[in-house]
């Protein structure tokens, strides 16, 4: 894997939508942010992420939002993914702490970021206070250039 860019998602707090026997689903919105490394911009913040928590310390989360490049060119992003909290009753073996992963997915017209279409991207993420951090690696084949 590649290292690729960092995101920093600004967000709110979380607001309750449903409670269902497949689990809890609350909204938090996307308010901002920043990006840096390949690719570089800000975070719209008109976005969210919608989470359902599964059990005691497991959740599933899809964030749709969207970045506006130093150049002017938009991104749509797709971020799904799982996060699990031991210390809320989950466990993640292997692990002391949290396990945060997702799979982002980008889409542009813009042909200077069509790497961003070719490829598939893994991000390692850790939730705070205010905001979502996510390193975005690119999964590279053995042999091929990167």
């Amino acid at each position: 894997m590649k290292f690729r860019f960092s995101i920093v998602a600004e967000v709110a707090p979380s607001v309750s939508l449903d409670e269902t026997a497949a689990g809890e689903l609350g909204f938090i919105p996307i308010t901002g942010g920043t990006v840096a490394g390949d690719l570089e911009g800000s975070v719209i913040g008109s976005g969210g992420d919608w989470c359902l928590i599964k059990s005691a310390g497991t959740y599933r989360v899809e964030a749709r939002y969207g970045i506006r490049t130093t150049e002017g060119a938009y991104v749509d992003v797709v971020n799904t993914g799982i996060l699990t909290r031991p210390g809320e009753g989950a466990h993640t073996p292997g692990r002391g702490g949290e396990y945060f992963m997702t799979t982002p997915v980008f889409r542009t017209t813009h042909p200077a970021l069509a790497w961003l279409t070719h490829s598939v991207f893994v991000g390692h993420a850790v939730a705070g206070d205010g905001a979502t951090s996510i390193d975005v690696f690119e999964v590279i084949v053995p042999g091929h250039p990167a």
